[in-house]
């Protein structure tokens, strides 16, 4: 979420990083991105309820769409787990071995965290085919415990994790972990996502975002097709 660190340079003025230590050696990569991540999962799954309770008892239709995009954001926070899963514990550990207790926290609450997203999986066909008070409770209750357990793990991967990867990964290697992302990314949600990430970031930084981070090609498609469609995804959403 801006340009690389200078190698050596601290994150602020002074010279502490975002868990307020002193960072173990020379920044080599701009962890960002990552943050960029954890505010979309933040306001999607944080929206989730009010969109939930926003379906008009027996509207199917609108029903329909909201449950087809709380999963996809299920499906999302999986792939976004599993890849740190594959591509970041095990190397951070064995580069930085004074973070092995903050990973073995990270791989216990990346493992609940899968357990209260398959919990909620099942909840939403019965509201899908009935949408209602009765068969909203399940996944509103379903919900509330997924927003607790990400209200605990995205705050201490950005204290505990984020830091100490800064130095020990170079920004090709971060770089990749977000490329393998992308490939997993559907194309027909790349706008939805692109969006939510832009709004999540909120007025003028996720503009800023896109202009400093994305190609220029997708930023000219974002003007040209993009922010339509977005407004359109966000309309069914919200039933506007």
């Amino acid at each position: 979420m801006g340009p690389m660190a200078e190698q050596g340079e601290p994150r602020d003025a002074s010279g502490e990083d975002r868990a307020g230590q002193a960072p173990a050696g020379p920044i080599l990569c701009d962890t960002g991105a990552m943050v960029v991540i954890h505010a979309f999962f933040r306001v999607q799954f944080g929206e989730a309820p009010d969109l939930v309770r926003g379906v008009r008892e027996g509207d199917l239709e609108h029903a329909a769409y909201v449950a087809d995009h709380l999963e996809y954001l299920i499906t999302a926070l999986h792939h976004h787990h599993e890849g740190e899963d594959l591509m970041l514990w095990d190397e951070l550990t064995r580069r930085a071995p004074a973070c092995a207790l903050h990973v073995d926290r990270m791989r216990r609450q990346h493992a609940e965290m899968s357990h209260r997203l398959d919990e909620m999986q099942p909840t939403i066909g019965p509201w899908r085919d009935a949408p209602g008070t009765a068969t909203a409770a399940p996944l509103l209750s379903a919900l509330e415990a997924v927003l607790a357990s990400l209200a605990e793990h995205l705050p201490d991967e950005e204290q505990e994790i984020l830091p100490p990867a800064a130095t020990a990964f170079t920004q090709r290697e971060w770089d990749r972990m977000g490329t393998v992302a992308r490939r997993q990314t559907p194309r027909n949600k790349m706008w939805v996502q692109l969006g939510s990430m832009r709004a999540a970031l909120g007025e003028p930084e996720g503009d800023a975002w896109m202009r400093d981070e994305l190609p220029a090609p997708v930023v000219l498609l974002w003007r040209l097709a993009g922010r339509r469609s977005y407004a359109r995804h966000r309309a069914r959403l919200e039933a506007a």
